[in-house]
């Protein structure tokens, strides 16, 4: 174990991305049209898997930080931009329902062949060099909104870090609860 913690940060990067995308494939993320079913509210499990993927990490990083593991102060975080985040969420969430795939799932889609998932490629490269190409323009945009109170969550709502991760674990719950009864329903009206 302690070798792969020394490897370089290439290296593990490659192998935590490969590993990630066997993943994202084994749970059928690699087909776009599981993609957009998250959007019709038909089936959950994209919107499940990363919320999970998302809770166990602040979870495990908290107990982490408890056991005296990890320095959370020492982790970078950078700072927010709200409008750049509110842009850059809306441009990635209207190309994932439209085209069906986010970069890594259309990675993924890719290597097992899928042309749907090469076009959506093809395009997320042209907006990219799009998106370059008029980066003086955007840039205000990428810097508006700044957020100078507190760089985490409990620093910005000033309550305590265990009370932010009851809230994720509950909503967490929520969203389980919620997705089962929106799929329920999507099979019975497919029944029907």
């Amino acid at each position: 174990m302690s070798n792969v913690l020394s490897l370089s940060a290439p290296v593990s990067g490659v192998l935590l991305g490969f590993g990630f995308g066997f993943v994202l494939e084994r749970a059928g993320f690699g087909s776009g049209c599981k993609l957009t079913a998250q959007f019709r509210l038909t089936d959950w499990s994209v919107f499940k898997v990363m919320f999970t993927a998302i809770v166990f990490a602040a979870v495990g990083l908290y107990v982490l930080e408890l056991a005296g593991v990890v320095d959370a102060q020492g982790i970078y975080v950078p700072t927010p931009y709200l409008w750049a985040i509110a842009a850059g969420g809306a441009a990635i969430g209207a190309g994932f329902a439209v085209g069906g795939y986010c970069p890594g799932t259309a990675i993924v889609g890719i290597t097992t062949g899928r042309i749907d998932a090469i076009v959506f490629f093809v395009g997320l490269l042209i907006g990219t060099f799009a998106f370059a190409g008029l980066f003086g323009w955007l840039e205000p945009l990428t810097t508006a909104g700044e957020l100078t109170k507190g760089d985490r969550l409990p620093d910005l709502l000033g309550v305590p870090e265990w009370l932010v991760l009851a809230v994720l674990i509950a909503a967490a719950a929520g969203v389980f609860v919620l997705g089962g009864w929106f799929e329920k329903r999507a099979r019975a009206t497919e029944a029907a």
